[in-house]
């Protein structure tokens, strides 16, 4: 049963990663089942009543007595070519003869009364051919000059009302195209997610190159220097996200972060490295550095080198404007762009942030700025392991160590934390205590313990 409800789990999360897909899927079946309702309309059926004298002889086919006979054949002159005929030429626009004929059909509810119903796809046009049919039979029943002689009828009720299920027919093909869309959506998210080597969840992250994440919050999205200069000015992560970002400080050993004091007066940098095809990791290091200046830290935010220029260009072209005098942002905090690998903040800067972009096919850390530790920036669901695990080993070739990840937007359903297990210490063994040693006195037996 737990295996059960994880593969449930896990569908619905993959249902949830692709909705806008499903979603997608699910409204071209709802249109396509609403054309489809518009271009076959529902046929609605209408009825013309026509009462007859009693049965005459006169009036049978060859072969049919009594009164069933005399209605039968009077069916069958009803729908008959002749009678169908004469109702074409008072229909506008007249279908064909076969049309009409497949479109009419002629009942004896009584032995007297013939029901004449037609159908069409508007209730006027099924009212009309009903009528138009009942006219015409009446008209060569009551002639001289039709195959049984003259034979006294009228019509008893004209067709003036319409019935069927168009109400229905309108709604069932629209709803039904929609889940036949929301199925064949659920299908391709499953068959999609099948090959989607993105990871998603916090403890996916870690366990891809076995670093743990030191904290996951929701980032900022600016598409210009102005929502990068806003951020800037108004980050304020809340007591939850605070708090994770205080304690990813504190793990890391920043300086500044467990008092007013600091580390022993020291300073102390550090590098979030992100991936140039993932732009919301971007905001991760600004954020960082906002937090950690609301603290009362003294901090630097130092825009780096980057391989792509074009990842970072908004988030540049605001650090390097001049702070306007109504700016909100805190005097903590002060913004640099750097161009060159031994970048630095300012030297009164306890805390420096650097915010490095590399190529995630082929990342080039030693391109970087040096600091004291360095952390991979990710968002949920957008890096692989493999370009996670090319940033490490490009890190590593430069003499560096990933101290942690930083996840940023981490699904709202992954409950996991994305730490690393520690190995199991082995047990000490202890050496055996020495031997005990007696003598034996007069009195009694003494005990002598040698160490």
């Amino acid at each position: 049963m737990s295996e059960q409800a994880m593969d449930l789990r896990r569908s619905a999360q993959i249902m949830r990663r692709h909705k806008f897909l499903i979603g997608t899927a699910t409204v071209l079946g709802l249109l396509a089942g609403a054309a489809y309702s518009v271009l076959h309309p529902p046929a609605l059926t209408s009825t013309a009543s026509v009462v007859l004298p009693q049965a005459a002889q006169s009036t049978l086919l060859p072969g049919a007595t009594g009164p069933d006979g005399y209605m039968a054949t009077q069916i069958v002159i009803a729908s008959s070519d002749p009678v169908l005929s004469g109702a074409l030429a008072s229909l506008r626009p007249a279908p064909p003869l076969q049309a009409l004929r497949s479109a009419v059909q002629v009942k004896s509810p009584t032995p007297n009364i013939l029901s004449i119903s037609a159908e069409g796809t508007s209730a006027a046009q099924a009212e009309a051919r009903a009528n138009a049919v009942a006219a015409s039979y009446v008209a060569y029943i009551t002639s001289a000059h039709n195959a049984f002689g003259p034979v006294s009828a009228h019509v008893l009720n004209q067709a003036t009302s319409a019935t069927g299920g168009t109400v229905i027919f309108r709604v069932i093909f629209p709803v039904l195209g929609a889940v036949l869309g929301a199925l064949l959506g659920i299908i391709a998210a499953l068959a999609i997610s099948r090959g989607d080597r993105r990871l998603f969840r916090r403890d996916e992250i870690a366990n891809s190159i076995g670093i743990p994440v030191l904290a996951s919050f929701p980032v900022g999205h600016p598409a210009d220097a102005a929502g990068w200069a806003r951020l800037l000015e108004d980050y304020k992560p809340g007591d939850l996200y605070g708090w994770r970002l205080r304690h990813a400080l504190q793990q890391l050993g920043m300086a500044g972060v467990s008092g007013p004091s600091g580390r022993d007066g020291g300073s102390s940098s550090l590098a979030v490295v992100s991936l140039s095809s993932d732009p919301r990791a971007l905001a991760l290091g600004p954020q960082l550095a906002v937090y950690a200046a609301a603290l009362g830290i003294p901090t630097a935010l130092v825009i780096g080198p980057h391989e792509d220029t074009t990842a970072a260009a908004t988030l540049r072209t605001a650090c390097a404007a001049p702070l306007p005098e109504s700016s909100g942002r805190s005097s903590h905090l002060r913004v640099a762009v750097s161009d060159r690998a031994d970048a630095g903040g300012p030297r009164n800067a306890v805390l420096t942030v650097v915010v490095t972009v590399v190529d995630g096919g082929t990342p080039q850390v030693a391109g970087t700025p040096g600091t004291t530790a360095t952390v991979i920036g990710v968002s949920a669901g957008v890096a692989t392991a493999e370009q996670l695990a090319r940033v490490a080993t490009s890190a590593a070739a430069d003499g560096r160590q990933i101290a942690g990840i930083l996840v940023a937007d981490p699904e709202p359903t992954d409950r996991t934390t994305g730490r690393i297990p520690q190995p199991p210490r082995p047990p000490q063994h202890r050496s055996p205590a020495p031997p005990l040693r007696g003598t034996t006195t007069g009195i009694g037996t003494t005990t002598e313990i040698r160490r």
